[in-house]
């Protein structure tokens, strides 16, 4: 394992920001302890969560294709990787991939993974890194004197504004020796398939939400009441992007670091955003990076799309 756990003092630091500010907001990377990420794969086995199965179902479908973008002896670089679960249909299918090298914020899922995957692709040279890939990673996670390709499903692009995007995307531009980036993107389309698919029947989402609280709780020494805020899916359409929020359901003093943060009934933190995407927005986002679209393949109901980033001349 490369690198070491972020420290809980960032955690703290930028809780307290966070929850400082008005309206308040805490980063989603904050979702992914171990508890977390095992909550987020059960999300992705819920009916309503078409992003995982659909963009499954791409990959598989479209692997030709993809691995035409990837040379012979490549190393394969994941950002977010979770439990690598879609990297899979990459490594059974594309032969140029030499290398492995998983990028993720939970140090032991991310150890638990890359062992199991060790063991099952015993030929392929398994080098997991813990690293926040939205900071600027030095030295970078390229390797020398071999093509490098970046893999980043899950349209986690859509939990980033619109800049913080943009500048994950110039700066993975910048590290040496990436040929592609492979990158995961959900389409707009209708609320009634976006909302349940992050506020579903089982509160699975919910789950995963308040986690956010109790982490906080059992990291930071804070006191949050998990029955005292509910979990809020909203459709944004003006920003073209699904909300996420944890909404006080009274007036309640919570501490945090020693220090005593107020919400007001109603009241939410805004944890997450997933932006939805068209393919002039994508190309657009893209251009401004430093990339062009090489392919851009999509399920035969355009409800998500996998887009392979050449660096643009």
């Amino acid at each position: 394992m490369d690198g070491a756990t972020l420290p809980n003092c960032d955690f703290l630091t930028e809780a307290l920001a966070g929850l400082g500010t008005a309206p308040k907001s805490m980063s989603p990377k904050w979702f992914y302890d171990e508890q977390g990420s095992h909550l987020f794969e059960q999300i992705t086995q819920l009916p309503e969560y078409y992003p995982t199965r659909t963009e499954t179902a791409i990959l598989r479908d479209q692997i030709d294709t993809l691995a035409g973008y990837v040379p012979e002896g490549t190393a394969l670089i994941e950002l977010g990787s979770g439990a690598s679960v879609k990297t899979r249909l990459l490594l059974d299918g594309i032969a140029g991939i030499s290398t492995y090298r998983p990028l993720d914020i939970s140090a032991q899922f991310l150890q638990d993974t890359a062992e199991a995957l060790q063991t099952d692709y015993p030929d392929i040279d398994m080098r997991p890194m813990v690293a926040d890939f939205m900071t600027d990673i030095a030295p970078a996670p390229t390797l020398p004197d071999r093509p490098n390709v970046v893999f980043f499903p899950g349209s986690t692009i859509g939990n980033l504004t619109p800049d913080q995007a943009i500048t994950l995307l110039s700066r993975v531009r910048e590290w040496p020796g990436v040929t592609a980036f492979i990158l995961g993107a959900d389409l707009v389309k209708s609320a009634d398939v976006l909302v349940p698919a992050y506020d579903d029947a089982a509160g699975v989402t919910g789950a995963f939400n308040l986690n956010m609280l109790a982490r906080m709780n059992r990291e930071l020494n804070a006191d949050f009441d998990l029955n005292a805020f509910e979990h809020v899916a909203l459709w944004n359409m003006g920003c073209s992007r699904i909300e996420m929020h944890l909404r006080s359901t009274r007036d309640q003093t919570v501490t945090i670091g020693g220090r005593a943060i107020t919400f007001a009934a109603g009241e939410t933190i805004h944890t997450e955003n997933s932006r939805k995407f068209t393919p002039l927005t994508l190309r657009d986002m893209a251009r401004q990076a430093g990339w062009r679209i090489a392919e851009l393949v999509t399920d035969p109901d355009n409800l998500f799309a996998e887009a392979v980033l050449i660096p643009a001349k």
